[in-house]
């Protein structure tokens, strides 16, 4: 694969190797030559061999070919007709970013340092230095004022116990759920056929269970519409969906996670149960055959949300005193650079889907499935997701899947939003379809969004690997091939290396945390968490502020990962 005039000003100092066979006469130019970036690949696959005395390409370019070659052949000072080095390469060694200081003396001299001079060029008038220097005004202030747009208030209740009894109330701690909700939500679906409803304690979690579909907050709307006004929270006790088909078939598409819940959930990570929480697990048995429709786990999370809805209502009017009050601001932050977050879900049209804005926090009812939308990208404010601007259908692998929890507790929401240098404006989510016709289209549609946006940089997330991988390639060059800077964060690690790529994913975030790089099947562990949250807000600051970023390795390395989280701290 022959080289391009953008490419060849990276790679001068690399290994100049010949792409295809060549005659004697030839005058060298990038096309002649092999990209470097292949080199490992072929040298793995024995068709390349670099020899120590082999020359680079900023030594070779324009000299003129002696003797007949093969491909794949390195270039040694034997086969040209002199190295007559067009010193491009000492040319981009001189011109490797210039440091230039510029102070005022007292004595109305200015002092000018140069640090490597790069590519300088100067028109200087006639007489300048008769009449003297003139002094550059100072810099206008920027205006650096804080505009609240937006203000949610959280409200906390801690949960002490959890019961299933004759009525659904919450006093003195104690959350009762009535038994009765089981057979309301039961009815809810006719694809519904069965609903089960047990407690888990935090000291009693070494039970077998089916694959957990969701973990869901409980949240109610007390007063304003999602992502303003006042919300309670349940703090201590979370909802655990789990679910299968009548034969027994788990709802789940790649890996599944049933068995013991103590060995099969990633405790702590931001979509997950905490340590200390109570689960309250709601088993859905569906129509068998629609575990792999939308329609199949989407009856499943409407049935556990009847039951949730029953203990919205009492949330709505609790005494019980408050443990803890968050109050959260959509802010436009004017001076600073201006970011977006952009959030790839799953939206394949089979068991990929996810509600979008529902009436209640994390609920279901009144939102929009992405996919119904077209998967085209939607914008919701920072304080839409953290009040549960996303309920999630997908029954993607355990590792990497993003639990209606997670988006309740985005850890990259959270870092951009609160970090004073930045300015959030908003948290794009865009599905990835399964039609490499509506991929491109989406994508598109994504870059014509963000180009309107005057944006000074970006990050794009997705879950799961595989084909949506080819979205996220996608979604990531129609941000940068309009001038944004943009950081990619997924999971790829070993069994999920991308197989596609663009010369704008050049800033990429891994959040593998299995050991040997796989889909290992545990909820949440491969899921986005705070750390990785702070190595992408870095990254992506780096980027912005025009710092050259290292090259990956040619293979995951979890090394690498360890070394960008030390720099972070």
């Amino acid at each position: 694969m022959s080289m391009s005039k953008e490419s060849i000003k990276a790679h001068l100092k690399d290994p100049a190797i010949f792409c295809c066979q060549r005659k004697k006469g030839l005058v060298i130019s990038e096309a002649d030559l092999e990209d470097p970036t292949i080199f490992p690949d072929l040298e793995e696959s024995g068709l390349l061999t670099l020899t120590s005395d082999g020359l680079k390409i900023g030594d070779v370019l324009g000299t003129t070919l002696t003797v007949d070659v093969e491909a794949l052949t390195p270039i040694t000072a034997d086969m040209l007709d002199g190295v007559k080095s067009n010193k491009l390469e000492e040319k981009e060694e001189i011109k490797a970013k210039a440091i230039v200081t510029q102070e005022v003396g007292g004595n109305g001299m200015i002092h000018v340092s140069i640090d490597k001079l790069e590519g300088l060029s100067l028109d200087i008038p006639a007489g300048f230095f008769a009449q003297g220097v003139p002094v550059a005004a100072p810099a206008a202030e920027v205006n650096c004022e804080d505009k609240i747009i937006r203000t949610l208030t959280q409200k906390e209740y801690k949960v002490k116990k959890v019961e299933i009894g004759d009525t659904t109330s919450f006093e003195n701690g104690i959350l009762t759920i009535d038994s009765k909700l089981i057979e309301k939500a039961e009815k809810c679906n006719p694809l519904v056929k069965k609903v089960e409803m047990d407690i888990i304690t935090p000291d009693n979690q070494h039970i077998f269970t089916n694959t957990i579909m969701d973990i869901i907050p409980i949240a109610s709307k007390v007063s304003g519409k999602l992502g303003e006004g006042e919300t309670s929270v349940l703090n201590g006790a979370v909802f655990c969906l789990t679910g299968l088909d009548e034969s027994g078939v788990q709802i789940h598409e790649f890996g599944s996670c049933e068995g013991y819940i103590d060995e099969k959930v990633a405790f702590g990570r931001p979509g997950c149960p905490d340590p200390d929480d109570i689960m309250i697990r709601v088993n859905v048995v569906i129509q068998e055959g629609t575990g792999m429709e939308r329609r199949g786990p989407f009856a499943a999370h409407t049935a556990c949300d009847v039951i949730i809805q029953a203990i919205r209502e009492v949330m709505k009017t609790t005494k019980e005193p408050v443990i803890k009050e968050d109050v959260y601001h959509d802010v436009h932050k004017l001076g600073r650079p201006r970011v977006v977050l952009i959030k790839e879900i799953m939206g394949q049209g089979a068991m990929h889907d996810n509600v979008l804005i529902p009436i209640e926090p994390a609920g279901v009812h009144g939102g929009q499935k992405n996919v119904d939308l077209g998967n085209v990208p939607v914008m919701l404010s920072p304080n839409e997701v953290r009040d549960g601007g996303i309920h999630a259908l997908t029954c993607i692998g355990p590792a990497t899947k993003e639990m209606t929890r997670h988006y309740f507790r985005e850890p990259l929401v959270d870092a951009l939003a609160k970090d004073d240098e930045l300015d959030l404006v908003g948290v794009i989510f865009i599905g990835s379809p399964q039609v490499n016709d509506e991929k491109s289209y989406v994508s598109e549609r994504l870059g014509a969004l963000v180009e309107t946006m005057a944006l000074d940089g970006a990050i794009v997330t997705t879950e799961g690997f595989g084909n949506n991988h080819i979205d996220f390639a996608s979604n990531i060059a129609a941000v940068g091939s309009r001038g944004i800077p943009v950081v990619g964060v997924t999971f790829s690690a070993y069994q999920g290396a991308l197989v596609v790529g663009n010369k704008y994913m050049d800033a990429m975030i891994e959040i593998n945390k299995d050991e040997n790089g796989f889909e290992n099947e545990v909820l949440g562990c491969s899921s986005i968490c705070k750390s990785d949250a702070d190595r992408a807000v870095l990254m992506l600051k780096t980027k912005m502020a025009g710092i050259p970023i290292e090259a990956p390795n040619r293979k995951w390395s979890p090394e690498v990962v360890e070394a960008n989280q030390k720099l972070v701290k």
